[in-house]
């Protein structure tokens, strides 16, 4: 079932997020995600689920020496990583928490952004209404989440790709559909919710792809849990490593207001 072609080997998680902000699609959809933001000299924002501060420093141009950038994650490496990234910025803090139960005074923040971690918590509900909680009246919340229901890979044989596709959704990621899900849930937190931009990344490249998708180690671990067979999933693989190739998911960018 192996491939040479592909990562067979699970990458650093920080590592794998600066991998992930330094593709195409990174950059697209998180410059997207600033612009959405609309972030004012002096302003206060959060960056809820900072991971390692990728884009920490970009908040902090945006809000200049005025403002202030307050980067939260529950993760004690990663936290340690983003307070070493930004060491030499005065205007930013990074504070070990649960976005659960965000230690902050309510109506701290004219602005905050989520990038890619509601698909991850166990309680997006909750979450979000912590989100609100914090925002001044007024103030604004961008969210980038994918919908892993949306994954499409083209295999000649369909009942693999939505096998594959499946165990990622049903398996693998916690809230796997919380990109359509969030204008509903965003609303029901206290939320107006002005625009949602879908952004669909479409793959050419097997490689490019198994950097972000993880297509053997994922196919791997469908095996294990049941959902392909030893020889699906040669085939799969196969057809993927040697084939022409096509894949894409959608991220939504969801626009919130306090």
């Amino acid at each position: 079932m192996t491939s040479t072609a592909f990562e067979t080997a699970t990458p650093d998680p920080i590592a794998y997020l600066d991998r992930v902000a330094a593709t195409d699609l990174g950059r697209s959809y998180k410059g997207r995600m600033l612009d959405e933001l609309d972030i004012r000299p002096g302003q206060t924002v959060l960056d809820l689920g900072c991971g390692p501060g990728t884009d920490l420093a970009s908040l902090a141009q945006a809000v200049t020496a005025t403002g202030t950038v307050i980067g939260v994650d529950h993760d004690q490496t990663t936290v340690d990583a983003a307070r070493e990234r930004t060491a030499d910025q005065h205007t930013v803090t990074v504070r070990l928490a649960d976005l659960h139960d965000l230690p902050l005074p309510g109506h701290t923040a004219d602005r905050a952004r989520a990038d890619r971690v509601l698909q991850h918590v166990a309680d997006p509900t909750r979450a979000l209404r912590e989100m609100h909680r914090v925002l001044r009246p007024g103030g604004r919340l961008v969210m980038g989440e994918p919908d892993w229901d949306t994954l499409t890979v083209d295999h000649p044989d369909s009942d693999l790709s939505r096998a594959y596709t499946q165990y990622v959704t049903d398996q693998v990621i916690r809230n796997s559909r919380i990109g359509r899900q969030l204008p509903r849930l965003a609303t029901q937190a206290g939320f107006t919710v002005p625009s949602v931009i879908p952004i669909t990344h479409v793959f050419r490249d097997a490689r490019a792809a198994d950097r972000i998708l993880g297509l053997e180690r994922t196919t791997r671990r469908a095996v294990a849990a049941g959902h392909l067979t030893e020889e699906g999933a040669r085939r799969w693989l196969d057809h993927l490593s040697t084939g022409p190739f096509l894949a894409a998911v959608t991220l939504y960018i969801v626009v919130a207001e306090s």
